[in-house]
């Protein structure tokens, strides 16, 4: 299972190389780098959220499944309490405490999460990463805004704001909703429509990918020093994080694929979205893009030692 779980994510390792190959040839700058993510967040997500959504589910399966996220919330609410504990614990700089607290508690769930999850358990997988999705995007953009947003107000932030609420009514959340909507609704899409959603949702992982690339490239070598900074997010994206959803599932005597996914998805890298909004609201934006590379690269090696242990 290690070998095969390996092999099922070297497309997205290829995908990976090729972004780093094109930043290198000086294909991309900030202005086209940020038109790859404003496609990912503006086109391609919303439109993938609708077709996985009324392409994978009846109307009674969507309403069956919404037992499941009762723990991605608990798991993910778990991690945060955790990674505020420890970045006391380890005294983290409070120049970068809150994004190191963003970063410990919320994972890569769609960049990562979606193209690796969909390489080792096939589309059928689609739902729970779904799930899992919801939970990760409204932690991030309520509790790990907010402890970003500490670092650039020397620790004072509002918490219940404007912009707060803009950021978790985001484009991909909105086409899930639509999605949502229309399952329980059982309106019928035109084919034709449809299959537009599908064409711009299969942009998602290769543009997720060769973004990726990009980032790595640009990140300076010479920040990958081990820190203890460093060391503290490692540790909650790849060890508590997973540990802690697991010892949820089994509580909860979840098994089979739920378990599978929602493990998988915890364990993925430090969300890419943290650099841009770190650079937004004045945190170490360099440390976050450091992180996103280094945990990327890293989860390479981990996740297909986390499928070899799930089964």
């Amino acid at each position: 299972m290690l070998v095969s779980a390996a092999e099922s994510i070297l497309s997205i390792i290829f995908l990976i190389i090729i972004g780093y190959i094109l930043a290198y040839r000086k294909w991309f700058d900030e202005k086209s780098t940020n038109l790859i993510v404003k496609l990912i967040i503006q086109v391609s997500l919303p439109a993938l959220m609708m077709s996985t959504l009324i392409t994978n589910f009846t109307r009674q399966q969507f309403l069956n499944s919404l037992n499941g996220l009762k723990i991605p919330f608990m798991s993910i609410l778990l991690s945060y309490l955790i990674a505020v504990v420890i970045s006391k614990l380890l005294k983290i700089n409070p120049s970068r405490r809150g994004l190191f607290i963003s970063m410990f508690f919320n994972s890569n769930t769609i960049f990562m999460g979606l193209p690796i999850n969909e390489a080792l358990y096939g589309e059928k997988s689609l739902p729970y990463v779904l799930l899992y999705y919801i939970g990760n995007t409204v932690f991030f953009w309520t509790f790990g805004v907010y402890e970003i947003n500490k670092d650039g107000m020397n620790g004072k932030a509002k918490f219940f704001s404007k912009e707060v609420l803009k950021n978790i009514i985001s484009p991909p959340l909105i086409g899930f909703i639509a999605g949502v909507i229309i399952i329980i609704s059982g309106i019928s899409l035109p084919s034709w429509f449809m299959s537009s959603c599908k064409y711009l949702g299969n942009l998602t992982t290769p543009l997720s990918m060769i973004f990726i690339g990009v980032t790595i490239y640009a990140t300076n070598l010479k920040d990958f020093c081990l820190s203890r900074d460093i060391t503290g997010v490692l540790l909650g994206r790849f060890l508590i994080c997973p540990l802690i959803m697991l010892g949820l599932l089994v509580l909860n005597h979840d098994t089979g694929l739920m378990k599978d996914v929602f493990v998988i998805q915890a364990a993925m890298p430090v969300m890419t979205n943290s650099a841009i909004i770190s650079k937004r609201y004045n945190s170490d934006y360099k440390f976050a893009a450091v992180m996103i590379s280094i945990t990327t690269i890293l989860s390479l090696a981990v996740i297909p030692l986390y499928a070899a242990f799930l089964k």
